[in-house]
C-alpha cells in the first residue's frame, strides 16, 4: 500500500523552531524552508507528499495546486480552510492517507475518516534522519536494525497491541 503524507504547512512550521524562524522573516520564506525539507525526505522516502496551506485570508490570486521539487503544494481557496483540504483529502484517501497536524479537531476528523495521524515533532525528527541519511548516504533506519539481539523473553498474543494501533504502527515505521 502507497503512503500518502498530507501535512497541514502552516501548523508544521509553527511547531518547528527552525522554521518558525523562517516565517518570522516572511511567510514565503518559511513555506520554502518546509518544501526544501520536504523535497529531501521525499527524495530519501520516496512517499507521495502532499502540503497543504491556508489561502483563505489571501486576496492574492496564486495557483491553488502547484508542484515544487516533487512536493505537491495546495491553497485553501477563498471562504475555505486548509483544514475543510485535508479533511476531503484524507476521507478520499482513506488508509493510504498518514496526516501530520497537531490540530486536535482536524486529527479526530481525519481519523474518523481511517487516515493516521502523526505529531508534527516526530515527523520533524524523521524528516531530519532523511536529511542525514541524503547528505551521508547512509540510511539510519538500516544501522539501528543492523544487529540481532538474542533474548529471552517470550511475546506472544498477550503482548499484541490492538490491531488498530497495529496498523498505526506499520505507517509511522514507513515515514
Amino acid at each position: 500500500m502507497a503512503l500518502h503524507l498530507i501535512i497541514d504547512g502552516y501548523n508544521l512550521i509553527r511547531r518547528s523552531a527552525p522554521l518558525r524562524e523562517e516565517e518570522r522573516q516572511s511567510l514565503e520564506l518559511g513555506r520554502s524552508a518546509l518544501i526544501e525539507q520536504l523535497a529531501a525526505y521525499k527524495r530519501v522516502r520516496g512517499h507521495k507528499i502532499t502540503v497543504v496551506f491556508d489561502g483563505a485570508a489571501n486576496n492574492d490570486d496564486f495557483e491553488t495546486n502547484t508542484s515544487e521539487k516533487g512536493i505537491r503544494i495546495r491553497f485553501s481557496r477563498q471562504g475555505q480552510t486548509a483544514d475543510a483540504v485535508i479533511r476531503k483529502m484524507a476521507r478520499r484517501e482513506g488508509e493510504k492517507a498518514l496526516v501530520v497536524t497537531a490540530d486536535r479537531p482536524l486529527a479526530e476528523a481525519v481519523s474518523a475518516a481511517g487516515a493516521e495521524v502523526v505529531d508534527p515533532g516526530p515527523f520533524e525528527d524523521k524528516m531530519a534522519m532523511a536529511q542525514l541519511a541524503e547528505t551521508k548516504g547512509v540510511d539510519p533506519e538500516d544501522e539501528a536494525d543492523a544487529g540481532w539481539e538474542p533474548t529471552t523473553r517470550k511475546k506472544g498474543p498477550a503482548k499484541r497491541s490492538p490491531k488498530r494501533k497495529r496498523r498505526q504502527m506499520r505507517k509511522v515505521k514507513k515515514l
